[in-house]
């Protein structure tokens, strides 16, 4: 018997869900992750809800990356599908929902900040988004 692709995507978003709570501190509600993948290349940010602002959470987490690269690669493994270029992914009320954009949507290999940009203001609106402040060992670049 084959596995559908709940069977084999379900338990992998579910950990990418425990994993983000992990990564804000505790409630993952209302947290927002936007990820651009390719051959050989993942770009991933996470964005949370936070009164009137959305924080966006810096994170190097190789366990966040490596079930996102889990996720993508078991994708073309269920029935032939092909894979995602774009994912967003959503947590509310205890619930998440993943959508996708694939290659023939978007060309993710041209860089375009815009495109995450615009889908945390369709997530969003248009709350400010707070960024970390720069770490001590950053150096500003003048012209």
């Amino acid at each position: 018997m084959t596995k559908d692709k709940f069977d084999v995507l379900g338990p992998i978003f579910n950990q990418i869900g425990g994993e983000l709570a992990h990564i804000v501190g505790g409630d993952p509600n209302g947290v927002f992750l936007y990820v651009e993948i390719g051959d050989r290349w993942i770009s991933y940010s996470i964005f949370k809800a936070d009164r009137d602002v959305i924080r966006y959470y810096d994170s190097n987490d190789e366990t966040i990356t490596d079930l996102l690269w889990e996720a993508w690669h078991a994708e073309s493994k269920v029935g032939g599908i092909k894979r995602w270029s774009v994912m967003e992914y959503d947590i509310k009320d205890g619930k998440f929902t993943a959508s996708f954009k694939y290659p023939d949507q978007v060309d993710v290999e041209v860089v375009d900040d815009e495109r995450r940009q615009a889908a945390v203001r369709a997530r969003f609106g248009d709350k400010p988004v707070v960024y970390p402040p720069m770490p001590g060992t950053a150096v500003e670049l003048k012209p």
